[in-house]
């Protein structure tokens, strides 16, 4: 095949060809971040533990429950520790645009019910002992450059205090985890502190608990704890929906809708669009050159060099804008992972998400080289002699 023909072709119309690679790239970059995001939030939901198990409200997860379940679930056979977890709502004071998740849990059991969290700095032991400490995850300390020790001003939104000035909390330790389903953009305080503050009147907002958390003995039956748990509270005063921790997700996923189907489809939209955008270039790129295939088989090329250089252009046009638009995800994906973290903490491109993008690419290409090249193969030499491009 005649290599530097191809390439000066490639290279005859430098605005159509960069135009067309520049919308492979951003067309293989769309896919891989639908596909990661789809992937993050399967991961998501598959990291999540199957020894703890969810309790809420049956009417809504924003309608909390009484403080007094704690103690009548803790009987419960199989049911080894429980943790509260109040959702808080606040906004950082020095970056009101700022959003970040804050839970009000209960020390003596969060730790050992996620052992999938670590302290990397600081001491938990501090934060346990301290009813105004917390613990926020490496990634939110890096967004605020927060230090141990810090004292952090939030601002309530939907628990305020009645003196005007914001909720302080001291930064006893920084955590990390080792798993997709628990992301290191949130803050977790003292379920006590909000308490008190409510009952003593320094502070207002609903009364209650979120949800409460519930970790399970090894071998117990989790289908049993939901059915006991569920059951003791049938008739109120607030009836309870217990599910596994995965169930719980993919329910606060579902709010959001149909992600994974609303991506598909946006997928699905960028891949007709973008096909069809190549698939042209390329059948103008096939007009252009009649004549020069008809002097290529006037010097003795064969159908199939003349078909295999259309091919092989516009393989050339979209495997460059597959590689453009696999550099530009590795570029992003750490500012993505950082946006992302408190919905999707499993977002990333993998391996496979990148060959899937490139795959297309070139899949593209190749189907959108033939239309041109069957064209170029079917001319006689005399007939694209007489054509005018």
């Amino acid at each position: 095949m005649p290599w530097r023909l191809l390439f000066r072709n490639v290279l005859g119309h430098p605005v159509r060809s960069l135009l067309t690679i520049g919308s492979v790239a951003v067309a293989v970059f769309l896919i891989c971040m639908l596909h990661a995001v789809t992937s993050g939030l399967t991961r998501t939901l598959s990291a999540a533990a199957s020894n703890r198990l969810v309790v809420q409200s049956a009417v809504s997860l924003f309608v909390d429950l009484p403080l007094s379940y704690q103690q009548k679930m803790a009987p419960v056979p199989g049911i080894e520790a429980i943790c509260k977890w109040q959702w808080f709502g606040g906004r950082y004071e020095q970056d009101k645009g700022g959003f970040f998740a804050q839970f009000g849990i209960d020390p003596e059991t969060f730790l050992p019910s996620y052992p999938e969290i670590t302290i990397a700095e600081g001491s938990y032991d501090e934060f346990a002992k301290n009813r105004s400490a917390c613990v926020v995850g490496e990634a939110l300390a890096r967004k605020y450059d927060w230090q141990v020790g810090q004292t952090v001003p939030i601002l309530g939104t939907i628990f305020t205090r009645n003196d005007g000035r914001p909720w302080e909390f001291t930064v006893a330790g920084l955590y990390k985890s080792s798993s997709a389903s628990i992301d290191e953009q949130t803050m977790y305080f003292h379920y006590d502190y909000l308490r008190e503050s409510l009952e003593t009147g320094g502070a207002s907002g609903p009364q209650g608990v979120g949800v409460y958390v519930l970790r399970l003995a090894p071998g117990t039956d989790p289908l049993g704890v939901q059915q006991a748990v569920d059951g003791m509270f049938e008739n109120g005063p607030q009836r309870v929906q217990t599910t596994t921790e995965a169930e719980f997700n993919r329910q606060f996923v579902s709010m959001l809708g149909d992600v994974p189907t609303l991506l598909q489809m946006v997928g699905g939209a960028v891949l007709f669009a973008i096909f069809f955008a190549v698939l042209n270039t390329m059948i103008m790129a096939g007009r252009e050159r009649t004549r020069d295939l008809g002097v290529l088989k006037a010097l003795g090329f064969t159908n199939g060099v003349s078909a295999a250089l259309l091919v092989a252009e516009s393989l050339l046009v979209c495997s460059l804008g597959a590689g453009l638009g696999v550099l530009l995800g590795l570029v992003l994906e750490k500012p993505f992972q950082v946006a992302t973290a408190a919905f999707i903490p499993g977002f990333g491109f993998d391996t496979n998400t990148l060959l899937l993008g490139a795959g297309i690419a070139v899949a593209i290409g190749l189907l959108s080289g033939l239309v041109p090249g069957w064209r170029a193969a079917k001319l006689t030499t005399v007939g694209a002699l007489r054509e005018v491009g």
